[in-house]
């Protein structure tokens, strides 16, 4: 069964157009309501949904808490929180669902709805074709003495900074060490600056102002900028930039330098070979930089590509009986210290692996030059089937062909947006990028 609504990572989408309205929020509500209520048992589900800083998202939690209520579910509310912090509040408190209410890194007019399991994991494409199916069956609105109630959680934020601090050795300390943190204006504004104080450091925060409609604005982990430019200005050692809904990272060190999730990833894995902990493969994505793969197979580590999303490195992992994995954009995961991607966790990670080192992050990636990677998106235009574009085929094969064991093509639609992503990765930038030009234009119908 094709999903309609369902997309990499939930269902996002502009607000106000067709999906993200209250109307179909409240009509989502009540089908997994009643997609939980079918393994219930005769006992009374409870879903717990959080948010970022979005100021519609005030608006998608009221549609989202009355479906759900009509449909017998109880709701907890947690107000502004990380979707990591809620996929740990989910499995912490023994819940049925985690609901989050955001659009990650997209721009501010946009907001999504995703779920987590009860164990706090990402759910399977087929939970995601029940939902689908109960979106066509008639309503079963329950009794009034069978509604579901909704609540506030207390200290929903102080218990996830603690979950944070737990996922580290008690040995880490980070006294002595300036961070600036970019919360993105968005759901870690009042989390993360709190982690990295409790543990020592000295912290200055930018991107921790939201007012309802700056989230992700020249801030966080797409647009690294700002934090670069901070760190560089306050002297610190480090800065942290997390996107809107903190699943994701990015690092810089003291001198301005940038980390992206590739390098990140190999930090992680070789922390864990350095400490004696087996480490039999880690799962990237078919954007992972190729100098990455083979840094890690030359310390006998096997690198597995997924398609791009989280939840799919997620599926790889687990059908492997793996640990760690992640995507260049700093969606990273450490199975053994969480259950989904968390940009704080996965920062303290790297920490961590610099601590017990005694060794800088540019120390630690020594060996490992990142290939240049070109990005282009095209803009696809309504119902274009891109995979048609015999021009594009083409021209994809010839460059496939130049660039043999030296580079990569790839071009795939996004999952979130209606774009089309091509990628070249290449030895050379000027190579790379003049054959993403080239199919890019392709695709537009250029050429």
């Amino acid at each position: 069964m094709a999903r309609q609504y369902f997309g990499t990572d939930g269902i996002r989408g502009t607000v106000g157009q067709f999906p993200i309205t209250p109307d179909f929020a409240l009509r989502l509500g009540h089908a997994v309501g009643q997609v939980l209520q079918r393994t219930a048992k005769g006992r009374r589900p409870t879903v717990l949904i959080g948010k970022d800083t979005r100021i519609s998202g005030y608006m998608l939690e009221s549609a989202l808490e009355a479906g759900f209520a009509s449909a017998g579910v109880n709701v907890l509310l947690t107000g502004p929180l990380p979707t990591p912090g809620v996929a740990y509040l989910t499995r912490a408190l023994r819940l049925d669902l985690g609901v989050v209410i955001s659009a990650s890194h997209n721009a501010f007019p946009d907001n999504g709805i995703k779920f987590f399991s009860a164990k706090g994991e990402k759910l399977p494409d087929a939970w995601e074709e029940s939902v689908e199916q109960a979106l066509e069956e008639p309503p079963a609105w329950v009794d009034s003495a069978r509604l579901g109630r909704a609540r506030r959680l207390d200290d929903a934020q102080g218990r996830y900074v603690e979950f944070c601090k737990s996922t580290v050795s008690g040995e880490l300390n980070l006294k002595g060490l300036k961070f600036v943190i970019d919360a993105a204006h968005g759901a870690a504004y009042q989390v993360a600056p709190a982690v990295f104080h409790e543990l020592g450091g000295e912290v200055t925060s930018i991107g921790v102002t939201p007012n309802g409609m700056n989230i992700n604005a020249g801030v966080g982990a797409t647009s690294p900028a700002a934090l670069v430019a901070a760190v560089k200005e306050q002297g610190a050692n480090y800065g942290i930039a997390l996107d809107g809904d903190a699943d994701r990272l990015q690092l810089v060190d003291n001198e301005g330098r940038l980390f992206n999730g590739d390098e990140l990833l190999y930090v992680m894995a070789m922390d864990r070979k350095a400490q004696g902990e087996a480490v039999p493969g880690v799962v990237g994505t078919l954007m992972t930089n190729m100098a990455v793969e083979v840094a890690l197979a030359e310390q006998g580590i096997e690198l597995v590509r997924a398609k791009v999303g989280d939840r799919y490195v997620l599926e790889e992992l687990a059908a492997r009986h793996w640990l760690l994995g992640g995507e260049s954009s700093g969606h990273l995961l450490a199975l053994d210290r969480h259950s989904t991607g968390d940009g704080i966790v996965s920062a303290l990670q790297v920490l961590q692996a610099t601590q017990r080192s005694g060794r800088g992050l540019r120390a630690l990636l020594e060996g490992v030059t990142l290939y240049p990677q070109v990005m282009i998106n095209v803009r696809l235009k309504e119902g274009e089937d891109w995979r048609q574009n015999a021009r594009l085929s083409e021209l994809t094969r010839q460059v496939t062909a130049e660039l043999g064991r030296l580079g990569r093509v790839l071009i795939r639609a996004s999952g979130t947006e209606p774009v089309l992503r091509v990628m070249v990765e290449a030895r050379e930038e000027s190579q790379a990028r003049h054959a993403a030009e080239t199919l890019a234009a392709a695709a537009r119908g250029e050429c």
